[in-house]
């Protein structure tokens, strides 16, 4: 996945209001920026570092340009915005690199589905294989050199778990997929410090045949793709 047009940089001000972010840009201009990234955003945001920005030739936009991704204090990229994370699952999807994902005739993003009335993120059918649903979620949380999700308490993300267990039950194949959008994340785990009613229904759903898969994304300034398998720790 490229960035075009090419990424612009400045340093970081502050985050606030959830979807707003101030940066001044590398021309010593004071911006307000779009956040995309409902998350808590732990340990993600330091103040002061570089960040990088997208723009938009949209002119309904009240703020055209979308925050991309930061750098840590140890040189690390994270991948800010989120929305990314579908979008290098099906690329990495469609090209083969997610091996326990190949074989499937078919690809849908945003079906409808389950009894909780959700949106499943990516649907892969084949005529000779059960229906596959897959759930992505962006990894970013880094903790003393552990991986975690989620990085604050979803009850989204506990929906839908019990939609995938459900679609399990009902004879299709559930995939969880975490994209690692952090240079620093080799491993991801199950937050239970942050929301342990997230982590005691993820190991249900381990348990009752959901799949759960890791996979690393390479992130430069000039985009990003997904590249190999990380070790989920239950």
């Amino acid at each position: 996945m490229k960035h075009s047009p090419a990424l612009q940089s400045g340093r970081l001000i502050k985050r606030y209001k959830r979807f707003l972010t101030d940066i001044v840009t590398d021309g010593g201009q004071h911006i307000t920026i779009h956040c995309p990234n409902t998350g808590s955003m732990r340990n993600c945001l330091f103040e002061g570092n570089r960040v990088w920005y997208s723009t938009s030739d949209n002119p309904k936009r009240k703020y055209p340009h979308t925050f991309e991704l930061m750098e840590d204090n140890q040189g690390h990229l994270i991948g800010i915005n989120t929305g990314n994370a579908n979008a290098l699952a099906e690329q990495a999807i469609n090209n083969g690199t997610i091996e326990e994902l190949r074989d499937y005739e078919k690809l849908q993003r945003e079906v409808k589905y389950g009894d909780e009335k959700s949106r499943i993120d990516i649907l892969l059918t084949s005529q000779l294989r059960p229906k596959c649903y897959i759930e992505v979620k962006s990894c970013t949380l880094l903790e003393d050199g552990q991986g975690y999700f989620p990085d604050a308490v979803t009850t989204r993300g506990q929906k839908h778990l019990r939609e995938l267990m459900a679609m399990v039950q009902q004879g299709h194949r559930a995939v969880l997929l975490f994209v690692v959008q952090h240079g620093g994340i080799s491993t991801v785990k199950a937050a239970a410090h942050i929301d342990p009613q997230y982590a005691d229904l993820l190991m249900q759903a381990l348990d009752k045949g959901v799949e759960v898969l890791a996979y690393k994304v390479e992130m430069s300034v000039e985009g990003g793709q997904i590249t190999h398998p990380c070790q989920f720790i239950v």
